[in-house]
């Protein structure tokens, strides 16, 4: 592999040159051709220097070994965004998109050593305690409860209707949350995603925290967050809602934008066109296929050179942050010829390391199930518009689709029907609309609860 400076001018045609010497990734031809750009990236090497959003530089890697190299090495690859020198030098703007999603919070994702065993081992040894037949229950009772909410109208958005809210129901479920905090959270977390008065979403998200732990400090139950606070480690009111906000931001975008890619791999490739929607094998090779070509968290874990270091022909600062791109890694050229010979589960989606996710089973889980429900419920279900229109939300670090329209032949449900849904949206299709929108952001929560109730 060749070095930075070997590279000092960009090939023809490389978008380096369309932004200096740094190429963009927060723009819309990044979100529409991704890849395209990972290959003109390799140019430079295992890594090359990209922009993150307006001031905000950073190394990303494409290369799969150097990315396992990185992942595997916490002695001289840092998590803990305090090392930031642009940052701390006042060379990146505070109120820049990407902060957020790598500043310093007290959570196992931006600790290292004996602080980041002690805060994972609380979430690793509470997720041991998830009895996974329960969460597989309550997913089917999720996706069928929100294609009650849609069969009637023979179309539906697959990300806003189904795939953006499975996660925050199930999530809800897990953590214990009454109806009234659960819909507090959705309607917080769902703000967020959307950049919506985000600084307001995120007080609303803390104070909702803050009371279910008060509540289960008080009355703990069945519930992971129960069990992260009766666990030995101890953490306290503040630690606990870090921990429980990074759950909940690294379990519902992932799984979120798993579940749409998925779908629209289902409904729209050849691959997996010719065979039965919802079969078991069929879906999980298509969410295997999503893992390795187009993961759902596109470019993240960033660390930080704890010295200034050499790998693979890179010479990399200390303090300068190093993103590693799952999608290009995952896309190297050079495991062309081997990757047949790979597991299934090789691909670096999860991450690898000290660091790599610790809940990825019960995503795969979510996941699958999910999808299976909504295919086998709706088996006529196919794109409600071409493939060349949909499009996807510009950003660095995901890869989320805006949208996906579908269509399929509206079947009536017994049980919304005896809820009073159906009928509304039937014969007032403007209200009932209204009343839907204001029922997402308002009451998924306590509606879904009443629902089952019914």
């Amino acid at each position: 592999m060749q070095s930075h400076p070997e590279f000092q001018t960009p090939p023809p045609g490389c978008p380096a040159h369309a932004d200096g010497m740094r190429t963009s990734l927060h723009g819309p031809e990044f979100a529409a051709a991704p890849h395209a750009v990972y290959e003109q990236l390799r140019q430079y090497g295992p890594t090359a220097p990209v922009e993150l959003a307006p001031g905000v530089e950073a190394e990303l890697v494409t290369d799969y070994a150097t990315a396992l190299q990185i992942l595997q090495n916490p002695d001289s690859f840092a998590r803990d965004p305090r090392r930031w020198r642009a940052l701390n030098e006042g060379r990146v703007p505070l109120d820049s998109p990407v902060v957020p999603m790598m500043m310093y919070r007290p959570n196992s994702m931006f600790s290292d050593g004996a602080t980041h065993l002690r805060l994972r081992q609380v979430v690793t040894d509470s997720l041991a305690k998830v009895d996974m037949h329960r969460v597989a229950r309550h997913v089917d009772r999720v996706a069928t409860y929100l294609v009650d909410q849609f069969s009637i109208r023979g179309k539906a958005d697959l990300i806003s209707d189904f795939a953006q809210v499975v996660p925050l129901l199930v999530f809800n479920d897990l953590f214990g949350c009454p109806a009234e905090l659960g819909d507090r959270l959705i309607v917080a977390i769902s703000s967020l995603f959307d950049g919506i008065d985000v600084e307001r979403a995120n007080e609303e998200m803390a104070g909702a925290l803050f009371e279910l732990v008060a509540l289960k400090r008080a009355l703990p139950d069945d519930d992971m967050t129960s069990w992260m606070m009766q666990h030995p480690a101890k953490l306290s009111d503040e630690e606990m809602v870090h921990q429980l906000a990074l759950l909940i931001g690294a379990g519902t975008e992932p799984v979120q934008n798993i579940i749409g890619s998925s779908l629209l791999s289902l409904l729209s490739e050849d691959q997996f066109a010719d065979g039965p929607h919802g079969g078991g094998v069929l879906v999980e090779d298509a969410i295997n296929e999503v893992l390795w070509n187009s993961p759902p968290i596109a470019n993240y874990a960033t660390h930080y050179p704890v010295r200034d270091v050499e790998i693979s022909g890179s010479k990399l600062p200390a303090g300068a942050p190093v993103l590693i791109s799952f999608a290009a890694a995952n896309t190297d050229p050079t495991l062309s010829a081997t990757r047949h010979t790979f597991s299934k589960r090789a691909h670096l989606a999860w991450g690898a390391g000290p660091h790599a996710c610790p809940a990825k089973d019960p995503a795969l889980l979510i996941s699958v199930r999910a999808i299976e429900k909504l295919l086998n419920t709706l088996p006529d279900i196919e794109l409600g518009v071409p493939q060349e229109a949909l499009t996807w939300r510009p950003g660095p670090f995901h890869r989320a689709l805006n949208a996906l329209p579908s269509r399929f032949t509206p079947i009536r449900s017994e049980r919304r029907s005896s809820a009073g849904y159906a009928t509304q949206d039937a014969a007032q299709p403007g209200k009932g609309a209204q009343d839907q929108g204001r029922h997402k952001r308002d009451g998924w929560w306590s509606g879904f609860l009443n629902w089952w109730k019914v």
